[in-house]
């Protein structure tokens, strides 16, 4: 009853705060065999760190992943695997002000609400410095996906809108996203959404955002009716994200605008098998994979920790008037784009485990 842990068959737990030693996680259920090492890891931790870029918080972590256990000779072995990442950059000092104080927006008063007790540092476990474990996770269940299913498995995410500033989806290209410090697909809006950012940050003020994941490559008939919808667990995984407060898959919401001819997704036979004409759904119907490209969407609220001043509590129950110090995110949907991966990654293995403990991985395709 802990609730630090997701999955099924892989299993992940984290742990750890933001302002401890270290924090970390212990990943259950990965199959034997699969090539791994701390490299394979290191690339999306780097690309989730902070101080990468003025857009982001300037702490300065290496966030250098270790593996503990769970790999020998260069191989999983089938154990747990136990990954440790240092924290090496924490200021603790400039949360003293606020020790007994809850910020408006954040977790500290539910948290304080449940457990009678307060990490202030930085946020303790309810910090986005939580999500670098999850990175870790992601990293080794996309690894064991390419191996199992094969290299055509691609999960990438990007930032879609930025405040009320969205992107131009006719400009998208996947190639820009590594290039710049949003990790946006659009080339062309890229200046104006830097020159929006820096005016919030430079205000010590912070601004919500967008962010889209897809996954291709997937194979139909991955998740299960019911209580086991692949579309409800990823949903699931990417609300668990820190600063998440919606998430939809497909045309999510707009699909109530749509009309059932609009809406569905029609097929036809190709040359290589089913062809669908469209992708209203989002890759899942019935909560089962299609085969098409599996596309979510999350949207993030602004960082709560801002030098502008709001009111609030103390624990003694008298009204404060508050305003954080520190190093924070400016928009914290910008880290998200790695930890939207990873969570798309690892709820799509725990499902390829379940779909082949159940059917023995067979597909059951018209006309093949």
């Amino acid at each position: 009853m802990s609730h630090n842990s997701f999955g099924h068959l892989f299993r992940v737990t984290t742990w750890g705060e933001s302002h401890g030693p270290a924090l970390g996680c212990v990943i259950d259920g990965c199959p034997p065999g699969i090539a791994l090492s701390e490299v394979d890891l290191q690339g999306a931790l780097d690309r989730r760190k902070p101080g990468g870029s003025r857009f982001v918080t300037q702490r300065r972590e290496a966030d250098e992943a270790k593996i503990l256990s769970g790999v020998f000779e260069g191989k999983t072995t089938g154990t747990p695997i136990s990954v440790l990442i240092e924290n090496t950059d924490q200021r603790s000092k400039d949360y003293g002000e606020i020790a007994r104080q809850f910020r408006p927006g954040h977790a500290d008063y539910t948290y304080f609400a449940k457990y009678g007790i307060r990490d202030y540092r930085g946020g303790g476990r309810s910090s986005a410095r939580e999500t670098a474990a999850r990175v870790a996770a992601g990293a080794v269940a996309l690894k064991v996906l390419k191996t199992l299913i094969g290299p055509q498995i691609a999960v990438r995410a990007a930032l879609v809108q930025l405040g009320v500033h969205p992107i131009d989806r006719a400009h998208w290209d996947w190639a820009q996203v590594d290039q710049n410090p949003l990790f946006s697909p659009d080339a062309s809006t890229l200046a104006h959404f830097e020159d929006y950012l820096d005016g919030i940050r430079k205000a010590g003020s912070s601004i919500g955002a967008v962010v889209e994941v897809q996954a291709e490559g997937v194979p139909a008939g991955w998740g299960a009716p019911i209580y086991g919808k692949l579309d409800s667990d990823l949903a699931a995984n990417l609300m668990s994200i820190n600063a998440v407060k919606g998430v939809e898959i497909g045309d999510g919401f707009n699909a109530a605008n749509l009309s059932g001819e609009q809406n569905a997704d029609e097929m036809r036979m190709g040359p290589d098998g089913i062809e669908f004409l469209s992708n209203h759904a989002g890759g899942i119907l019935g909560g089962i994979s299609t085969g098409q490209t599996i596309v979510a969407r999350l949207a993030l609220k602004p960082t709560s920790s801002i030098l502008t001043e709001r009111q609030s509590i103390d624990i003694d129950g008298k009204d404060v008037d508050i305003r954080t110090k520190g190093r924070h995110d400016p928009c914290v949907g910008i880290r998200a784009v790695p930890v939207a991966e990873a969570m798309m990654s690892c709820t799509l293995l725990d499902a390829y485990l379940r779909h082949r403990g159940q059917t023995g991985a067979n597909a059951f395709v018209p006309g093949l």
